[in-house]
């Protein structure tokens, strides 16, 4: 879906290797996208329905004698088929949707959404509770990394928004694969040393998981 079979092999022997190297469990997870965000369908189809009847609007004043009952029906219909064909491409395009899409509103629903698959996951439940979850959201293009309890300590929230950065510039360029195994490095860099109580082995599948998402 969003990971070359490459990317894939490569993420997994990188999240095997810092399990094996600092005795946390790490999972991977890449999405389509948070949430459904019905707003940019709507602010789509504004948009397009708006410049077309501006569009329209123009060419009747520019030349008032083409204007004709048959004309006036067309008009309509062509605002409305812009309109719609607006909405539709918010729905199927990536790009445009994120043209509708609100910073904030982006950054609390992959937020959220990251939460959710720590807590259905049951990250929070490997004894020394030093699970790490590390999220990409496609649509959004945002990065999230939850850690559990037992790291806190370890890395400070300034930290880890270093790794979230050094991911976004990557996926910022459409390389997941590379965002990922960034991340992951970067989180193999700041728990490097650090005295890190250890757990059971391999708790949770190495391979990162895709699905669509909301």
């Amino acid at each position: 879906m969003y990971l070359t079979p490459t990317d894939m092999q490569a993420i997994e022997a990188r999240v095997a290797a810092l399990e094996k190297d600092l005795g946390i469990e790490v999972v991977t997870i890449v999405v389509g996208k948070s949430d459904v965000y019905p707003e940019t369908v709507w602010k789509a189809f504004a948009l397009g329905s708006a410049l077309t009847a501006l569009a329209v609007t123009v060419c009747d004043l520019v030349r008032p004698d083409w204007v004709t009952s048959g004309l006036v029906l067309w008009s309509v219909v062509t605002i409305l088929g812009v309109g719609v064909l607006c909405a539709l491409g918010s729905v199927y395009v990536p790009g445009i949707a994120r043209l509708f899409l609100r910073t904030s509103r982006a950054e609390l629903e992959t937020s959220q959404y990251a939460k959710v698959q720590f807590l259905e996951r049951q990250l929070f439940a490997t004894p020394q509770r030093t699970a790490i979850l590390v999220l990409v959201s496609m649509l959004e293009r945002r990065v999230v990394i939850l850690a559990d309890v037992g790291l806190r300590e370890h890395v400070t929230a300034a930290q880890w928004d270093g790794v979230v950065a050094r991911m976004t510039e990557k996926l910022r360029v459409r390389a997941t694969g590379a965002a990922v195994l960034a991340g992951l490095s970067a989180i193999g860099e700041l728990l490097a040393g650090k005295a890190i109580a250890r757990g059971p082995a391999n708790l949770f599948a190495d391979k990162p998981i895709e699905e669509s998402g909301a």
